[in-house]
């Protein structure tokens, strides 16, 4: 592993000088530290706490927020870890980064940080100001509306609704809503409550919410005993790796999953329930970091379009840069412009982008009491100004370079445990023979200290913060090695 750093500092010696003027990674650690075993005592004793009012079974570790700094967190027990998967992929800028505290500490934004209006009948002129100013400088190319929400889930749910307007709409031609659609609406019943699907794909994930639920396909635990939607699921491209090496085989899965998709879009039109929008993520994250290439999405994006649906595409946790681009979706070179965009996690908000023809014409058809929240946006703001200034987005792509070279080397040095290395940017991820050795895995890594994710079956996943340079890339490929030696 010497050598391999070696070779990287050679070839990537300028990654982390893009961020050294940025004092959060002056004031982090030289690297882990552990105490106890994790849990520890502390973790397992609010544990205890936490499940005397809910189910805390998911409950890992408990963190302790103030201590925690820059690619660093550190749980209650005063264990320091590496953290590569930095709050489910939601901190851009790691743990209590200076440009996100000033946001707090500025009384110019008091107001903002202690109210929260109902922004759909009271928007402030501020947070009028922060769509202009801070969101709709960001939107994907060609879309140029956008409706804040809150998370992941919600934005999606609107997204979907949105998209049933906007078919309802087109059919309608423009004529008002007739007396039986008013009436029969109210009893879920056609033709106000018409029938009609979003295509989604195997393995795919775009929240637990009831409705986003019949399009989230990654582990059965998130649908068990909850009723869904007749949809159509799609296959999604499983490929060989490595890429180079296995062309044909991955031409034909595209081919195999493409030719699925235009059959369930007759399927679907001849039992009445028409595709009028498919819903798909660049990567498919919680069913176990998929890619598809861009002729597949290219060729997809012309399937929909040729079905008359619309093309939402789920940037909720791949978006603000961690590919390597600001949108995932911008490595595919699609022929024209998504019709939705979606996103959340790293923007700290949630909403999704749009053509304009996605906009609702009648008031509280895409609502809640919140419509987003300005706090959040000084937060994002602040997050991309930092993105921009400190040159992030081409940090996380260099960085992402030593990464994935640092995993092949171990997939040849230990063939039997890591496989079908993947990644963009710092978005990457690799396969273990089985579900059991996976977890056991991340249980030791997080006892040498250092936080990773799983994710799918068998996969384990990289979601660092975009201040993630090449020291602590060489930290993490370091304690693979060590822990790897002992299976």
């Amino acid at each position: 592993m010497k050598a391999l750093r070696l070779l990287q500092a050679r070839s990537f010696s300028h990654t982390y000088s893009s961020c050294r003027g940025n004092s959060v990674l002056s004031q982090e650690p030289s690297g882990p530290k552990m105490k106890t075993a994790i849990p520890g005592p502390l973790s397992k004793q609010y544990m205890n706490d936490l499940e005397k009012t809910q189910n805390s079974l998911s409950t890992i570790f408990v963190l302790d927020v103030e201590k925690s700094i820059g690619n660093y967190s550190v749980d209650v027990d005063g264990n320091i870890m590496l953290d590569v998967y930095e709050q489910i992929a939601s901190l851009p800028l790691g743990y209590n980064h200076p440009s996100i505290q000033k946001v707090f500490q500025n009384p110019e934004n008091l107001s903002q940080l202690v109210n929260r209006p109902a922004l759909g009948v009271h928007p402030t002129p501020q947070f009028i100001k922060q769509i202009n100013q801070t969101l709709l400088p960001i939107a994907p190319k060609g879309l140029e509306y956008v409706q804040p929400m809150m998370c992941g889930s919600c934005s999606n749910e609107n997204a979907f609704k949105a998209i049933c307007i906007w078919h309802a709409n087109k059919n309608r031609d423009g004529k008002a809503f007739t007396e039986e659609e008013l009436k029969s609406s109210l009893y879920n019943q056609a033709p106000g409550c018409p029938t009609v699907s979003i295509m989604s794909f195997e393995g795919g994930f775009h929240g637990r919410t009831f409705g986003a639920l019949s399009c989230t396909h990654s582990k059965a635990i998130h649908k068990l005993d909850i009723p869904s939607f007749d949809w159509p699921i799609a296959p999604f491209p499983r490929y060989k790796y490595p890429l180079e090496e296995n062309q044909r085989e991955n031409q034909k899965e595209d081919e195999r999953c493409l030719a699925r998709i235009e059959e369930l879009f007759h399927e679907y039109k001849s039992k009445q329930n028409p595709v009028v929008g498919v819903v798909v993520e660049p990567i498919q994250s919680e069913g176990g970091d998929y890619h598809g290439s861009a002729t597949f999405f290219q060729r997809l994006q012309k399937l929909i379009k040729k079905n008359n649906a619309a093309l939402l595409i789920d940037e909720v946790q791949t978006g603000l840069g961690a590919t390597g681009k600001f949108w995932a979706h911008e490595h595919f070179n699609l022929p024209e412009s998504p019709d939705l965009v979606s996103f959340s996690k790293k923007f700290q908000t949630g909403g999704y982008f749009a053509k304009s023809e996605f906009q609702p014409k009648q008031p509280y058809r895409i609502f809640n009491t919140w419509m987003g929240e300005p706090a959040k946006m000084l937060v994002l703001d602040a997050i991309l100004k930092t993105v921009k200034q400190e040159n992030l987005i081409e940090n996380t792509k260099k960085t992402g370079d030593v990464l994935l070279n640092g995993l092949k080397s171990l997939n040849q040095k230990y063939p039997q445990l890591f496989y079908n290395i993947r990644g963009l940017g710092t978005f990457c991820a690799f396969d273990m023979p089985n579900a059991s050795v996976r977890d056991k895995f991340l249980v030791q890594m997080r006892n040498a200290g250092i936080q990773m994710g799983a994710c799918g079956d068998v996969a384990v996943r990289f979601r660092p913060a975009l201040i993630f340079a090449e020291k602590h890339a060489n930290i993490v490929l370091d304690k693979m090695n060590e822990v790897a030696k002992k299976f």
